[in-house]
């Protein structure tokens, strides 16, 4: 596995691992957690994974400590994301809270959670419409003067925010979902990134599943299922976008890989600064999507694949209203 480097000189490697899966939001939870911890530790020591994104919310909490048992051994090996940002109470988000006191609460949890001394990556999970960016930008410029982060880091945020955040203490990495079928980070937020050397994130880089080619209209999706509640997952609408994964799959045929893995190698040609952080459970996943930096796309690939959606349409939100109403602030 090659690197990349992130703003502010974090290297990482240039496909990491979004651990919330493990905990959360994909159907029934895996009944062992040792094996998920395997996962995990496999990623590092046989598919050179060194970049593992978790967060407070998910489980909630238990899924920070897993990633900290997983990765203690192998600690000075990796990069460890967590992100702040929300009120939490009985076990459920209640809102967004990025008060200064805080996430300054929330990053001595995580610490403790991680098994580690230091965060290397702290994200804003959402904008805080209540708490000034500036704000929260301070708070954490203190986390990092305190010497328990590294760096700064902010999701689903838009150009605006992005610049007040980076004015303050500088942005490390922007988190937001990027794909084949969601390109809206395309118009403003990745300019402004290039423009202030601040490195791209893509979460959902697979479109939670529906870029590998296993989702069909017939799926169903239990009730703890985040594909659920997700307007882009209803029938109607997975029947519309089957074009879309069809035409992937054919391109992966003649190019001997997977869909999955056209989908990773096709941003990973966007730009050397982004790194997309796909989720699974499964060791063989693992290697096929640190594999995907080895498939290489001609000119021509990308141009088609640029248009793709453009030309085939993308049918259903990526968010329910409450979802889409909390992102680009």
């Amino acid at each position: 596995m090659h690197t990349r480097t992130l703003g502010q000189g974090l290297e990482v490697s240039a496909i990491g691992l979004g651990c919330m899966g493990m905990s959360q939001s994909y159907g029934p939870n895996p009944g062992d957690r040792n094996d998920m911890i395997e996962v995990i530790r496999y990623a590092v020591d046989e598919a050179g994974v060194t970049f593992f994104d978790t967060a407070e919310v998910y489980g909630p909490y238990v899924n920070e400590e897993l990633v900290g048992e997983a990765l203690a051994p192998l600690r000075d090996q990796v990069v460890i994301a967590t992100k702040f940002g929300w009120n939490i109470a009985d076990g459920k988000m209640i809102g967004t809270d990025s008060r200064p006191e805080q996430i300054k609460r929330v990053a001595d949890a995580s610490l403790q959670r991680l098994r580690t001394d230091v965060i290397d990556l702290f994200y804003q999970h959402r904008v805080d419409p209540a708490v000034p960016i500036e704000d929260v930008a301070g708070a954490v410029a203190e986390l990092v003067q305190a010497g328990k982060v590294r760096h700064f880091g902010l999701s689903e945020a838009g150009p605006e925010t992005i610049r007040r955040a980076h004015a303050v203490f500088p942005v490390t990495a922007l988190q937001s979902e990027y794909s084949l079928w969601t390109r809206d980070p395309e118009p403003e937020v990745l300019p402004t990134c290039a423009e202030l050397g601040i490195g791209f994130v893509p979460f959902s880089p697979l479109g939670k599943g529906f870029l590998t080619g296993t989702v069909a209209a017939a799926t169903t999706f239990s009730a703890n299922d985040i594909r659920a509640t997700i307007p882009r997952f209803a029938a109607e609408n997975i029947s519309g976008n089957e074009a879309l994964v069809a035409y992937i799959r054919n391109l992966a045929a003649a190019r001997n890989s997977t869909p999955g893995q056209i989908a990773l190698a096709w941003l990973l040609a966007q730009q050397p600064w982004i790194v997309p952080i796909p989720g699974t459970r499964r060791r063989g996943r693992i290697d096929e999507n640190s594999d995907a930096t080895q498939v290489a796309l001609s000119a021509d690939d990308l141009a088609d694949l640029d248009g793709l959606a453009a030309r085939i349409g993308v049918q259903g939100d990526r968010y329910n209203p409450a979802g889409m109403a909390m992102v680009g602030l």
